[in-house]
């Protein structure tokens, strides 16, 4: 997805963060990870995108991919590359707006999401969740069987997500994963560059 030599996908979650939030992505994308998915659902279209164009800045500076969540017409207005979107919502994206992107992620919880996702044309899936997260409370994860399947299946990379660990990470990878999507870890960790070590793989 981008010239970083990490497989480590940062989801932000700006209501986790004990730091300033901008601050926050600062350290991180100074940590060279895959990418950030900037995902704030709870904005207004507006809110967010006076949001998406500072993270968007502090991303290009250190040549780390700014992916935006949800709002597709605020991300195209922006001029952004890359935006990532539930499966619903990709379904819903008109042709003239999804050309607008030259990378686009779907979130997919299915072997049969997947492939509706290649069909929609992404370029790449988050697949989960994997693992037990506070982020899906009281939800069963799905385990890494589900996650091979949908590697197994897919045509394009597959970014597992969902209670994702340095103690996780590798059998996250033997299972087919082309990386790692980490939300709340990277959002309170005191060191995100050594945090992302951690994880090891293509560091």
């Amino acid at each position: 997805m981008t010239t970083s030599m990490s497989d480590i996908i940062c989801v932000t979650n700006r209501s986790l963060c004990r730091e300033d939030f901008l601050l926050r992505i600062e350290k991180i994308a100074a940590a060279g990870p895959a990418a950030v998915i900037l995902r704030e659902k709870d904005l207004s279209p507006d809110e967010y995108g006076r949001l998406a164009e500072k993270v968007m800045n502090i991303c290009g500076r250190y040549d780390v991919r700014c992916i935006l969540h949800s709002f597709a017409e605020t991300a195209a207005s922006l001029g952004a590359e890359a935006i990532h979107l539930p499966l619903h919502r990709l379904t819903e994206l008109p042709d003239t707006l999804k050309g607008k992107f030259s990378v686009i992620g779907a979130s997919c919880h299915s072997v049969s999401d997947a492939l509706a996702a290649e069909q929609l044309g992404a370029s790449y899936i988050t697949a989960g969740h994997v693992f037990a997260t506070d982020c899906k409370k009281g939800l069963a994860p799905r385990g890494l069987d589900f996650l091979r399947d949908v590697c197994e299946s897919a045509d394009m990379p597959v970014y597992a997500i969902g209670g994702m660990s340095p103690e996780n990470a590798a059998s996250v990878r033997e299972a087919g994963a082309a990386g790692i999507c980490v939300m709340s870890g990277l959002m309170v960790c005191d060191d995100p560059a050594l945090y992302i070590k951690q994880f090891g793989g293509n560091i």
